[in-house]
Order: structure tokens, then sequence, then C-alpha cells
């Protein structure tokens, strides 16, 4: 079977396996199933059996990404995720995706803030050998010298776009203002000394550092029964070192104060990022707080600030707004661009939008359509293995509970018109916004200044 085959077979894979009985579409219902299953070895992952089709897909996570990269070497978590599928153990680059290729497999790494995960997917009958490339590339990365050189200068090219690229440095220079030099602040990719400083022996000590199985999450979906996973489980994660030695990020000053900072660009319109301290995913309020940002600047066409922004003035194509809850602290940003002559009465405009959500919030008739949506619309999160997989990843690292997925609705639809206009209050504001402006905006100014 060629690779589009599989890639179309394995996205067309919806079926699911869980302990707890997981009901995701409001009518009809589909049944999800999900339990926990523990290896010999005591490596735990969640399980989603289906064989209906011979596919399966895995993802999984180790606690530490960009954020615990050395400061003198930001990136590193980055760079390592582009170089271990370039070859392991006996394998050179060219002959470990070979090998990737003959077995039909999409392996992947990523960096993330504060997680580097990675995904496999293929046909069942190809499960050992997978699961086996899976391990050298955990276990015995190579970084030989010249696919370390070849991905140094793919991630330096990428870094040179970022540069010019307006949504990267208008996002780039907020992340900064908000953490100053916590490393929350560093972009994921780090920078151009910091690539240029990093080594093979880096990315050695890092493996050693970083995957082991104190801080490792595994989900896996598809067509696997629990003692095959079991058994897998152990072969390919049972050799990595039994306890991390990540740094442990400190809980950063988020920025409180309003502020404007326009970086100067000759550009026909400004790229803007707005937002405030916002909060952390465990705080009691944050399904208030989703609930009420669908309503404000989370839910498209459909939202609050794309009616004032868009649909109302023609001030710009798109506008969003939304939460993002780090481990240490969180925040609520959004952004939207414009031509430089309404720079000024975009944020105006935003900043009312955001005032009124705070003093009155939304009406009963904006809460029960944001309801119907999400409830609605969250069995689309669950259409095919690897979205099941990555799903079941998220809530694990969220430690939202293995029943979350039965409960997310009804958590949803409890959320109450007071909930939401007292969560408002609390947390949002038009008047404490940070806001970073890339382009020549037209009568607005750095340092909190406007007109």
């Amino acid at each position: 079977m060629n690779s589009n085959t599989v890639n179309a077979a394995i996205g067309f894979l919806s079926g699911l396996c869980l302990m707890v009985l997981i009901v995701i579409n409001p009518a009809p219902a589909k049944a999800l199933e999900v339990r926990k299953v523990t290896s010999p070895g005591g490596i735990s992952a969640w399980l989603s059996e289906d064989h209906t089709i011979p596919l399966f897909a895995v993802r999984f996570s180790f606690k530490g990404g960009s954020a615990a990269d050395p400061a003198d070497k930001a990136g590193l978590a980055y760079f390592l995720s582009g170089m271990l599928d370039e070859g392991a153990g006996d394998m050179t680059s060219a002959d470990f995706q070979k090998q990737v290729k003959q077995l039909n497999m999409r392996l992947s790494f990523s960096a993330e803030r504060e997680a580097f995960s990675g995904s496999l997917q293929t046909l069942t009958v190809n499960r050992d050998a997978a699961f086996d490339m899976l391990r050298l590339a955990l276990t015995s990365p190579r970084f030989d010298d010249a696919p370390l050189n070849r991905v140094r200068g793919q991630i330096a090219l990428s870094l040179r776009e970022d540069a010019k690229d307006p949504e990267t440095i208008v996002g780039s220079r907020w992340m900064g203002l908000m953490f100053g030099d916590h490393p929350y602040a560093r972009p994921i990719k780090g920078s151009a000394d910091g690539l240029k400083a990093i080594t093979g022996a880096d990315m050695k000590d890092l493996v050693k550092r970083l995957f082991a199985r104190d801080n490792l999450l595994i989900s896996v979906v598809g067509d696997i029964d629990e003692a095959t996973l079991k058994r897998l489980l152990d072969e390919t994660f049972g050799t990595l070192p039994q306890k991390s030695n990540m740094p442990i990020i400190p809980v950063p000053s988020i920025k409180t104060d309003p502020q404007i900072a326009v970086i100067e660009r000759d550009l026909p319109q400004s790229a803007i990022r707005f937002g405030h301290i916002g909060i952390k995913r465990d705080d009691p309020d944050f399904m208030n707080a989703y609930v009420m940002n669908h309503i404000l600047g989370g839910g498209g066409f459909g939202s609050r600030l794309t009616d004032e922004v868009r649909e109302k003035r023609g001030l710009s194509y798109s506008v969003y707004s939304t939460f993002y809850p780090l481990d240490q602290g969180g925040v609520f940003f959004g952004g939207a661009a414009t031509v430089n002559e309404r720079v000024s009465e975009t944020i105006d405009v935003i900043r009312e939008a955001l005032n009124k959500m705070a003093l009155d919030g939304p009406t009963a008739q904006e809460l029960a359509e944001a309801k119907t949506y999400l409830t609605g619309s969250y069995a689309l999160r669950f259409d095919n293995s690897r979205k099941i997989a990555g799903q079941l990843l998220g809530i694990q690292r969220q430690n939202l509970g293995i029943d979350y997925v039965v409960k997310r609705n009804d958590l949803v639809n409890a959320v109450t018109l007071e909930d939401v206009r007292n969560v408002a209050k609390r947390i949002i504001s038009g008047d404490s916004l940070v806001i970073t402006i890339v382009g020549k905006p037209k009568g607005v100014k750095s340092d909190g200044t406007s007109g």
C-alpha cells in the first residue's frame, strides 16, 4: 500500500477505546472507551482500541520544552526535534529515512514551551518494526555531522524568515514584554546565536536528561490490544532512565501595567498583538473563562470582536482572542491586522469590546449559542485516530482525568450567565492591555502613548 493510501486510511480511522464509556456526540451518541494500561515494567499509557481498520496511532510527550533550554543555547529542544529521525543506532540518516518510508510510518517530533512531543502512525502489520524505530530514535540517536549541519541550516533559514514575518515578530515581542527575562519569553525556535552554539554533545546531554520514564505520557489509539501494548511499552520505553533531570521553571513575574510597543517596518498594514495576564488551566474558573472567550473572540465569525472590528467597521479581515495557560502562569491575548491609518481606531474598538464584556458580560442568548456550538463541535476533535490520540494526550498533560471526555460537555453546559459575567469582570480589561504593533501605524507611538 502506498503512503497516500495509508494516510487516507489513517485519516478515516475514528474508533476508540477507554476503560470508561465516553459519549462524545450529542445525538446520535457514539461511544468512546478508554482505559489506562500499565506494562510489567511500570510504564503507563491510555489505550483506546479499535480493530475495525488495521491502523494505530501513538502520541507521547516528555515534560520539558524550550523553556528548559539553557539561556545561551536557546532552541536546543527545537533543534533536537529535527534530529531524532536523522539517523539512529546503526542506521545513517538516509538508512533511517528509507526504513521509515518502507514501513509506511508517520514519525515526527516537536518541541513546545513546556513539553517535547512525538507521534507515530502506521499499519498494524508494521507495528513491531515501527515501535522499534521509535525506540532507536529515543535511545540511540546519532547526531552525525552532515545531518546536523543540514538541519542547522534549515533552522537558520527559518529564523531569517521569521525575522521578516510581521505575525512572528509581533508575537515574539509581546511574549518578551509579558515575561521579561523569564524562559517563557524565548521563542521556541531559539535565536541565531543560540543555534550556532548548539553541538551534538548538547543534544546527547539533553536526551539523557529529558527522555525519562517519570515525565513520560503516552496515548495509543487503534488496532492494538492491551497485551501487545504492554509488551511494546516495555520494549520501546523500558530502557529509558527512571528519572529526568530537567531544570525547574520558575514562577514568572507577568507584566500587569499597560504598554504599547511599536516595531517599525515599512509595511502597508500593521500586525497587532494585544493582551494581559490570564489564568492557568487548573484555575477553577477556566471553563467559565473558556466559554466567555468563545463569545468574546474565540468563536470566529460569530464572536463579538469579529462583529465589532470586521463586520461593523471593516477594520480587519480577522481578529481573535484566546487564553494561553502555562504551568507557571497564564496569559490572555489576541491579534488583528489592519491598514496603518486605522490602527488607532482598531485598538480603540478592541479596548471598548473588552471593557464592555468585563462590565456587562454576555447576553443569555450569546451564552446559549456558545454552549450549543462548543458541545456540538466537540466530537469533531475525535474523528480520526490521530486526533483522538492527541486529545487523550492533552487531557493527560492537563491532568483532567481519564473521564474528562465524558464530563466535558456537561462542564460546558453547567456554566451559568453569572459565571461568565463574574469571570469576565475578574480577568478581562481593555484598559490593561499590553500591545505590540509591527508596521507603520499612524497616530500610535510606543510606551503607552497614542494620538
